[in-house]
């Protein structure tokens, strides 16, 4: 089975979703307040790179 764009797109935006909620789940979990904030910007971070996605999905559809 080929994979084209599209679904490579829509895989990696699963799998970036995934991580945003785990880095905010790890933030949670942190008793440091330096780690917790490393954990919640790194998931802002990837939020970023979610939307990103996204728009690129719409505008290719």
């Amino acid at each position: 089975m080929e994979i084209n764009t599209q679904d490579r797109l829509k895989k990696t935006l699963l799998d970036t979703q995934e991580r945003v909620r785990d880095f905010m789940h790890f933030s949670d979990e942190m008793n440091n307040n330096e780690m917790k904030e490393f954990f919640r910007q790194y998931a802002l971070t990837e939020a970023e790179h979610a939307r990103k996605l996204q728009e690129y999905i719409e505008f290719n559809q």
